[in-house]
């Protein structure tokens, strides 16, 4: 059993250390308790810094500003952003238009063959034409040809010639015979009907005169070689279109024009 005296020395021990440990703490402040480097956390409200690199290891990248889901919720993917962002009121966004005004094809030529089909003034012109030129005389057409204003138009060039000469030294012959051979060959083939409604409204033949060249199918080819040759046609198609003999008829009958060229 410990005496009075040991009990007080014993007392004094305890108060010094405990005095020493409080003396020790006050100047040294206040401790905070150490944490591994995978526990530390970011102070809300403190700017997120890059901490120096160590030792050559890469620098530390910030924190990701998304917050990361909670245990038990599931991952949500975002939503893709709209390819068109607008306003509330605005109108869509539009491709701007094409500087170039888009060419709408031409319609189909509509070729005829059925005469019928055409007004019956301008079939008994034909037939008329037709029994004139297999007759051999070129003077057969002078009746046809008409007069002063109703005069068929022989030639490209406007002049007082009479119509009848003026075949004439268009055929190759004296006579004009081939210029009859050409007339026929011209009305044997099928005709088109152009500028309807309209008072320049007319019975066209060949319809090669009205349809583009490189639209011809073989069948047509041959039709067309049958008035040209080979060489004329490949000028045709240099030249961009049929440009020999055509034949126009009225609708109301009168033979206007019976011309080469464009």
């Amino acid at each position: 059993m410990l005496s009075l005296y040991d009990r007080i020395r014993l007392l004094r021990g305890s108060v010094f250390a405990v005095s020493f440990v409080l003396a020790t703490t006050a100047s040294l402040g206040t401790v905070s308790p150490a944490f591994a480097l995978s526990e530390l956390k970011q102070i809300p409200g403190q700017t997120t810094q890059e901490q120096p690199a160590r030792d050559g290891a890469e620098p530390a990248q910030a924190p990701s500003e998304e917050a990361e889901p909670e245990e038990g919720e599931p991952l949500q993917l975002p939503m893709p952003d709209p390819l068109i962002r607008r306003n509330a009121g605005e109108d869509a966004v539009t491709e701007p238009a094409d500087d170039k005004a888009v060419t709408e094809p031409e319609p189909p030529v509509e070729v005829l063959y059925d005469i019928t089909k055409a007004p019956e003034s301008v079939q008994r012109m034909r037939e008329l034409i037709v029994e004139a030129a297999a007759s051999g005389d070129i003077e057969r057409l002078r009746p046809l040809l008409g007069k002063g204003p109703t005069q068929t138009q022989v030639s490209v060039v406007e002049g007082a010639d009479d119509p009848v000469t003026t075949l004439k030294g268009l055929s190759g012959d004296p006579e004009g015979v081939e210029i009859l051979a050409i007339l026929l060959d011209v009305l044997a083939t099928g005709f088109v009907k152009v500028d309807a409604g309209t008072p320049n409204e007319m019975y066209v033949w060949p319809y090669f005169a009205e349809k583009s060249l490189e639209m011809l199918s073989p069948p047509e080819k041959v039709e067309l070689l049958r008035i040209v040759t080979a060489g004329d046609f490949a000028d045709m198609q240099e030249f961009g279109g049929y440009n020999f003999y055509r034949v126009g008829i009225s609708p109301d009958g009168q033979w206007k024009f019976f011309v080469a060229g464009d």
